[in-house]
């Protein structure tokens, strides 16, 4: 009956927001080991509905929500205060089909969901772009303004970006009144750091990382799959995946992950 009842909320909402919790408490299904991060933010939500929609209970006329939390609340895991100087707590954001107005609700719903003020550092992957049109600063700015905002009201301790070219790193530096403090580039694309690249960010002390997410790491097609598949016989074709957060939580002086998961949020696009 869970399903019914999951079914029926979601009809009736207009938001979405998925927790998946600290994914070390559970553990996600893994077809192969390590997983990429595709398969995993995929399977994470897929077990988050699943898990979700088994607890709604028979009653279908329960509260009508206009935003919908789906959670499992044994996975939740909320940061010590006593314990958060010794933890770092790194995001990045993946913004699927909105604007930069919605970077604040990421920001606050991460801070909430681990019972933190802020966080210590958040990057920003580029939003994606239509067909034919380069990535520019003109693009990137409404973004970064936002994250500059976040900054200054002490919700974000450091900002950073993801897979710009020597070029628009610079253009970005010294345009920006909060200036990046790291850059991401996809080793897939370059087994070598380009040279003008390193050299830049040395220059002006950005710190250069790897990753190897996928330039798309959940399209509105495979959001809509997993919920079909999780919610049988739903319109799963009305919804559309605003954005995905993933978080690490970091115990500084060993390096080691203490927490770590994904927050989305998607809307119901009823015609």
């Amino acid at each position: 009956m869970g399903t019914d009842g999951a079914r029926a909320l979601l009809e009736r909402a207009a938001t979405l927001t998925l927790q998946t919790g600290n994914l070390l408490n559970w553990g996600c299904p893994r077809k192969k080991c390590p997983p990429t991060p595709g398969e995993e933010v995929r399977d994470c939500i897929q077990k988050t509905l699943t898990e979700w929609s088994s607890k709604i209970g028979q009653d279908l006329n329960q509260e009508v929500l206009e935003v919908l939390e789906c959670t499992v609340a044994q996975a939740i895991e909320k940061i010590n205060p006593e314990e958060r100087d010794e933890l770092k707590v790194s995001a990045k954001l993946f913004i699927v089909g909105s604007n930069s107005s919605s970077i604040r609700d990421a920001v606050d719903l991460a801070c909430s969901a681990l019972g933190v003020a802020q966080l210590d550092s958040v990057i920003i992957a580029p939003p994606p772009v239509e067909d034919g049109i380069s990535l520019s600063l003109e693009y990137l700015q409404p973004y970064w303004q936002e994250l500059e905002n976040l900054v200054q009201n002490k919700k974000i301790v450091a900002i950073g970006t993801s897979d710009l070219d020597k070029t628009l790193l610079e253009q970005l530096y010294l345009w920006a009144q909060v200036k990046p403090s790291s850059n991401q580039v996809n080793l897939a694309s370059c087994c070598v750091m380009p040279p003008d690249l390193t050299a830049f960010a040395k220059e002006f002390d950005i710190q250069l990382l790897t990753h190897n997410d996928p330039k798309e790491l959940l399209c509105e097609a495979s959001f809509q799959e997993v919920l079909q598949e999780s919610i049988q016989n739903m319109k799963a074709h009305e919804w559309i995946p605003l954005w995905l957060l993933r978080y690490s939580v970091i115990v500084k002086s060993r390096g080691i992950i203490k927490s770590k998961g994904y927050i989305m949020q998607a809307k119901r696009n009823a015609s």
